[in-house]
């Protein structure tokens, strides 16, 4: 029983984490809105709480609990930690809100976390108490080096982005092309689409749906080259319907570094993000909208 409670709960803890990272951006926003952190502030707490999951999380599926059972003690102080946040949280947004405990894949109120983390005490509380795990002479040392490389792991496949300035008006010497709204004020979603790349016209397309499902958001298409014929492009794309306009090719290959589809997250001419398409959410870019600048 006590070897399946443990994998289980190591289990439910690796959930956790990946949850909070595809798409990490998701549980960033989460933590700048809820917890008023700054963005910055918010990308590295996001991607160590949830290497922190991931590092307890294994060692627990694997009953590697290290010296004293310090593994599940620090497991069970880190749910503990999140429940006096949930109670922050429910006393100051209410109820009606997302905790962020699993992402966005799954919708959990405050309370109702406070419930399943009652629960997860519990079992965590049973297993330091009845469950030994397996034990040998450098378990001690392996299970701290583990959870050290699972956090710094997720810093290097999931790198903080480090904000810089983008000039709009420099970009758009030629004013004939320049756009019709003011891409330098307030947030806005710059895709940099190339009209004869095949991703490009993908990452259109699927631009083109979500704004056919919410036209609030956000989407602005810059297209490279100003020759080229594109209908072939708004044919595959469908996206001539979303604000869009062109752009010299010379400045277009600054601005990409010849990557694309390049889609740039912009906030007062600063670029906080740059995603490709697939990982576009519109509960990611509601949310990113609705997140209050420092």
């Amino acid at each position: 029983m006590w070897i399946v409670l443990s994998v289980v709960t190591g289990a439910l803890f690796l959930y956790s984490a990946f949850t909070k990272l595809f798409p990490v951006q998701s549980f960033e926003y989460t933590l700048a809105d809820q917890a008023h952190l700054s963005h910055r502030l918010a990308s590295i707490t996001a991607r160590f709480f949830a290497g922190l999951e991931a590092g307890l999380g294994a060692l627990i599926v694997m009953h590697f609990f290290g010296k004293g059972k310090w593994i599940l003690k620090t497991a069970f102080a880190l749910v503990a930690i999140f429940s006096v946040y949930l109670v922050w949280l429910w006393i100051t947004a209410g109820n009606n809100v997302n905790c962020g405990c699993f992402g966005d894949a799954i919708w959990m109120s405050p309370s109702a976390s406070l419930i399943k983390n009652a629960a997860l005490l519990l079992v965590i509380g049973l297993l330091i108490r009845f469950h030994e795990g397996f034990s040998y002479r450098w378990v001690n040392l392996s299970a701290a080096t583990f959870v050290v490389c699972a956090i710094a792991s997720i810093y290097i496949f999931f790198p903080v982005f480090k904000r810089y300035h983008i000039d709009f008006a420099e970009m758009y010497a030629d004013k004939e092309l320049a756009p019709a709204i003011d891409l330098a004020k307030g947030k806005h979603i710059v895709a940099f689409l190339s009209p004869s790349c095949t991703h490009c016209r993908k990452a259109g397309l699927k631009i083109h749906n979500m704004r056919l499902r919410n036209a609030t958001l956000p989407f602005y298409i810059v297209i490279g080259g100003t020759k080229s014929d594109l209908t072939d492009f708004w044919k595959e794309s469908q996206a001539e319907d979303v604000p869009h306009t062109r752009l010299d090719e010379k400045p277009f290959m600054k601005y990409t570094h010849g990557l694309f589809p390049s889609i740039l997250w912009v906030n007062n001419s600063e670029v906080e993000a740059d995603t490709g398409y697939p990982e576009l959410s519109e509960t990611v870019i509601e949310k990113w909208g609705k997140t209050p600048n420092p």
